[in-house]
């Protein structure tokens, strides 16, 4: 690690130019931002609400985001990404604590989710070129976890990105025939798409994968927009769930910035409603479509039993233009919340949601009463589908049952 950084430079790629946005500065943990004349020409606003375009210098308090505005927060990758990071730090003898929030964002440099880069760009260098196993990078993935070399940390750091989530992940390039995979956090060979892959944690299970596979499937029949996904054959197990990033579309790149980043909510202290999702969608992107498209995401998730569905798991996508949309649904899998409520409630309702809840929500947001009906009709119907396709994707009786049992 080099030594730490007190300035950075931040730019915004959409796949031509870096196009010059402002930059960070570190005085006394303190961190400060200042917006680039060019930038506020544009009016190209990457986080409308907590950090608007103006002139002169701002800071934000330390919580929740370490003295970070959310949008850059959101480059940051946390869970899995951010133990291997403090893992390479002990293995070169320095404390995580140690290390400032702009030592990690350098570290995301030019290649982060999104759109968003940071300048200098310490990012892995190093990085194999040549085609990998997906076998290979999950035993890589588990003997981290339980301790392991620094050469290996090395290797899925550079495949990271700047990734979310508490799962091991790993971004890679997939071939139209699904049966080359190469390292996908940079630039990519010709014929190849960037997708994010996910290996089990030592709770989840073998069927993790096929089990989030199925949700995806069922969630797209449920009418909720969807990410290409893909079922990747595992040596144990029934297989790693990945899916084509929303983030690039060929050469070009969007800008990405959660709920949790454009609120400044900590997902960690859950304290969010679907009703304030779909006024925020309605706020930001201005189309009554897009507002739909998060009612049908609220819809799956609470009678899917999705219950982690906290304020990073909710994502919107920012083009060159300033226009915002919502991003595809992502991590849709049957899970536990807070105590086994729902993280974002519905209506106040948190502990039991159920049609009574989500019939208000939608006709409150300006949905007609037709619509809604005909969504949660849909998600019950896709959601009918569970025992048959978990069967035919190897998912264990055990979990067919306990997830048939939550979705009857």
């Amino acid at each position: 690690m080099k030594r730490p950084i007190t300035e950075l430079k931040v730019g915004l790629d959409f796949g031509s130019k870096i196009l010059p946005v402002g930059r960070l500065a570190m005085r006394d943990h303190t961190v400060y931002f200042e917006y680039q004349a060019s930038i506020i020409q544009t009016r190209l606003e990457i986080s409308p609400l907590r950090l608007p375009i103006k002139t002169g210098v701002t800071a934000f308090k330390a919580r929740p985001f370490e003295g970070l505005a959310g949008v850059f927060s959101d480059s940051l990758p946390d869970g899995w990404g951010r133990l291997l990071f403090d893992r390479l730090l002990r293995s070169q003898n320095m404390l995580p604590s140690d290390i400032t929030p702009l030592d990690r964002l350098a570290y995301v440099g030019f290649h982060g989710m999104g759109a968003l880069v940071y300048e200098p760009d310490y990012s892995p260098s190093d990085v194999k070129d040549g085609l990998i196993d997906l076998d290979h990078l999950a035993q890589q993935a588990g003997e981290v976890l339980t301790g392991s070399s620094e050469e290996i940390i090395q290797e899925l750091l550079s495949l990271n990105g700047s990734s979310a989530g508490a799962r091991p992940k790993a971004l890679i390039g997939v071939d139209e025939t699904r049966q080359n995979i190469s390292h996908g956090a940079k630039q990519l060979a010709q014929g190849f798409e960037p997708w994010l892959v996910k290996f089990p944690n030592s709770q989840d299970g073998l069927d993790s994968g096929a089990i989030e596979y199925v949700y995806a499937l069922m969630a797209k029949d449920a009418g909720v927009v969807m990410s290409e996904a893909y079922l990747f054959t595992a040596s144990k197990g029934s297989g790693y769930f990945a899916a084509k990033r929303f983030d690039r579309d060929g050469t070009k790149r969007y800008h990405m910035h959660t709920v949790s980043g454009l609120l400044h909510s900590d997902f960690r202290t859950p304290s969010l409603d679907y009703e304030d999702l779909l006024m925020l969608t309605a706020q930001l992107t201005k189309d009554i479509r897009e507002v739909e498209k998060m009612y049908r995401l609220a819809v799956f998730n609470v009678l899917a039993h999705n219950r982690d569905d906290h304020a990073k798991n909710f994502s919107f996508l920012m083009d060159e233009k300033g226009e915002w949309k919502l991003s595809p649904a992502y991590d849709l899998t049957f899970s536990n919340g807070p105590g086994g409520e729902q993280s974002t409630m519905v209506m106040g309702e948190g502990r039991i949601p159920g049609d009574k809840q989500l019939v208000k929500l939608g006709l409150e947001a300006g949905l007609s009463k037709a619509l809604v009906e005909e969504c949660i009709a849909q998600t019950r119907s896709a959601l009918g589908l569970w025992k048959t396709l978990a069967k035919e994707y190897g998912v264990s009786q055990s979990n067919i049952d306990l997830i048939n049992k939550r979705l009857a």
